[in-house]
Parts: C-alpha cells; sequence; structure tokens
C-alpha cells in the first residue's frame, strides 16, 4: 500500500464536487444513492448487486428511501470487509456549490456548508467500489453501504437491515476528521424530554394559587448544577456530560407559567454512568416538583421520557480491523493514531449489530458551518486507504 495506489486524482476529486452538489439532507437521499448507482452501472455493476433495505420505514424522520447496499463477489478464502459511509447532509448544507480553490474544495455560496460531512466518505468508497471493479473478483468479498439519516441521531445504521449486509470479518466506516485518527470508540447517548405541568393564576392578583413550572425547572436545573451533575461530569462512579439544551414554556409575564418541557442530553463512555446521569436527572425533576406549592398544597407533576440514541462501545486497539486501517494509513507515510469520539457515529450501532467497525476520516474541516473545507491531499488519501482496504487480498488478521 501507498501512493502508488491506483488514483485517478481528477477523477476522485471531480466525483466528489458532484456528489456534494446533490441536494440530500437527512430523510432526502435519493439522488444521491441514485448518484452512486449509476456511476457503478456505467462502469459495470450489475444492478442486481445493488439493493435498499426498508430501514426509512422504520426511522424517526419519514425517509425517502433505505439504506444501500452494493455486494461484489470476491475470492472466498477471504473475509468480507463491509465499507460505509452516510448520504445525508446538515440542512445548512442544501444548495452547496462547491469548488476547487488551490489544495481546498469549498463552498461558493459564503452562507452555505459544503457537505463534505459525508460526501468525502461516499466519494472515496465509490472510488474503492470502481477500483475493485476493474479487479474481476480479485479482491475479498465486499459490501458496501451508504446509510442514511446519521444526522439526525445516527437513524439508518440503527436501523440496517443486517441480513442485507451478510457476515463481514472487517469493517471501515468512513465519515469526517483527518485521515491519521483511528476512531475505535464512541460515547454513548441518551435524550430526554420533560414536561413540568403546574397550574396557572394571576401573577398579580393571586400568584400563591399558582403552581410555577419555570420555578420547578430553575430548581431541578440548579441542583443538578451544584450537585455536579450537569456539565461535564467527573464522579468517582465515574465520568460524561449532560445538558439541559431546549427549554419551553410560558406566554405572558402576569401568567403564572403552567407548563414547561425540557430537552435534555446525556453522555458517557459507560453504560452505567450514562444511566446514572439520566436517573440523576429525573431525580433532580422529581424533588423540584415537590418544592413549588400552592396555598392549598398542591404541586406540580413531571412527565419524563427517555430513549437511547446509541449505546457506548470500545474496539480494542489490536482488532484485525484496527490493525488493517492502521497498516493503510501508515504505507502512505502517516502516523495512525487511535482515539475515542465524543459524540455518536453510524459505528455506534454497527457494533451494537455485531459489527466492530473502525471510523476513518477523510480531511473535512469545520463540519456543519459554512466555514466547511475539504483538504484535497487528505481526501485522496483517504481514497487510497479505501481502496487499499477494499483490494488488498492479505487476510488483514
Amino acid at each position: 500500500m501507498s501512493r502508488s495506489i491506483p488514483l485517478d486524482t481528477q477523477q476522485a476529486v471531480d466525483r466528489v464536487i458532484r456528489l456534494m452538489a446533490i441536494p440530500g439532507i437527512s430523510g432526502c437521499e435519493t439522488a444521491v444513492s441514485e448518484a452512486i448507482i449509476a456511476e457503478l452501472t456505467d462502469a459495470g455493476a450489475p444492478i442486481a448487486q445493488f439493493s435498499y433495505d426498508d430501514a426509512n420505514t422504520r426511522t424517526r424522520l419519514a425517509g425517502e428511501v433505505g439504506n444501500l447496499i452494493f455486494h461484489l463477489t470476491g475470492k472466498s478464502d477471504l473475509p468480507a470487509r463491509l465499507l460505509t459511509a452516510h448520504m445525508d447532509t446538515v440542512p445548512i448544507c442544501e444548495g452547496a456549490q462547491p469548488a476547487r480553490e488551490g489544495d481546498q474544495i469549498v463552498s461558493t455560496d459564503p452562507a452555505t456548508g459544503l457537505g463534505a460531512d459525508d460526501r468525502a466518505g461516499c466519494a472515496a468508497i465509490l472510488t474503492a467500489a470502481l477500483e475493485a471493479l476493474k479487479l474481476k473478483g480479485d479482491h475479498p468479498p465486499l459490501v458496501f453501504g451508504w446509510l442514511i439519516q446519521e444526522e439526525v441521531g445516527l437513524q439508518g445504521a440503527r436501523n440496517l437491515d443486517v441480513g442485507k449486509i451478510g457476515d463481514v470479518g472487517l469493517a471501515f466506516n468512513f465519515d469526517g476528521g483527518t485521515v491519521d485518527k483511528l476512531t475505535v470508540g464512541a460515547t454513548g447517548g441518551e435524550r430526554m424530554e420533560i414536561k413540568i405541568t403546574g397550574r396557572p393564576s394571576h401573577a398579580g392578583v393571586a400568584p400563591e394559587q399558582g403552581i410555577s413550572a419555570i420555578a420547578i425547572a430553575s430548581l431541578a436545573i440548579a441542583r443538578l448544577h451544584n450537585d455536579g451533575w450537569h456539565g461535564r461530569i467527573e464522579k468517582p462512579e465515574g465520568r460524561g456530560t449532560s445538558n439541559v439544551g431546549v427549554i419551553q414554556g410560558g406566554q405572558a409575564t402576569n401568567v403564572v407559567t403552567p407548563e414547561v418541557n425540557l430537552r435534555v442530553e446525556a453522555r458517557s463512555h459507560d453504560s452505567a454512568m450514562r444511566t446514572r446521569i439520566v436517573d440523576e436527572i429525573r431525580s433532580a425533576f422529581q424533588w423540584a416538583a415537590t418544592q413549588v406549592t400552592a396555598a392549598d398544597g398542591s404541586v406540580g407533576q413531571i412527565e419524563f421520557s427517555s430513549h437511547l440514541d446509541y449505546d457506548s462501545f470500545r474496539i480494542d486497539d489490536d482488532a484485525p480491523s484496527v490493525r488493517m486501517a492502521a497498516a493503510a494509513v501508515e504505507q502512505l507515510g502517516r502516523k495512525p493514531y487511535t482515539e475515542l469520539a465524543g459524540g455518536g457515529l453510524d459505528a455506534n450501532w454497527l457494533y451494537k449489530h455485531g459489527i466492530p467497525a473502525v471510523t476513518l476520516g477523510c480531511g473535512q474541516r469545520n463540519i456543519h458551518t459554512a466555514n466547511e473545507t475539504l483538504e484535497i491531499d487528505d481526501y485522496l488519501d483517504a481514497c487510497r486507504v479505501a481502496i487499499a482496504l477494499a483490494c488488498d487480498t492479505t487476510s488483514g488478521v
């Protein structure tokens, strides 16, 4: 593996520019998937080797299509390899006008993000698939997955039809960041919705007859802050983070607010610690509801719901996929390093499905902003790494 890996760099750059220019926010990935299919079938891939799963029928957001799966039959004595990337972008990237400027690709519209997260990943594994096609089966069995709705809670990976993937021995996910970084684990995330029901009354005439939902929320948040369960959390039991991110309620200053709705999150690399954080948040709001009383002794009520976005995971640094990815990066003259992510990845759910995937970056910078760029040299090296991982006929173990 080296920079001598066959790669038409101009075609690779043109390919990623084409993909970034296609609108495709979460739930609207049809055009992106069709462009991928068209490029592969134009190169000789039989249409029968493509399929969509029905993940979009199970996602929280109604989606146009499911995950796109592409199989390439290879040498049966080698473990099958899976390469994935997600097709959707965040809304700020809708209408991106990508163009090359020197050593970067940028969006020429200053108000629009580029969408290199994760069209660069899509282009990198598409490039690897195109190179594998040229080998006419002289490669390992390959599965490529272009996944949907990553940006809205990893919904495509969460609802993936694993039966359409089949048994794979090695797995590689291409997403944001530098090529040198091998993400081998990520935090788990849980989101909560809290509804506080108090009682309205005239704030000037009879405030004592009301139960302020805002006061209940304030007491709960203050308790979490004072006890070290909000923000960065470092306890003898473990570490994590939490955040009260959204609070809505009230319509007038002369009414004791009867209802407040909050959205809250908790994260930790330790599943038990994440559960403990959620329990502390629930307890704080339940306690706060007992502390705000009306003149007749009535108190407020709490409705608390929580759902797991993704569980934490950690792949051993010596795992076959990690060792093979590291070797591919090293042979490009780069120095790979492993890291744990503070946010969720499609790899969280792939791991949950029994597919431990290492995540590699493609040179994206300032993702989810109007200042997003794609470093061309990094992106091209990501393409080379993807080609090596797909086409190298060593066992990888």
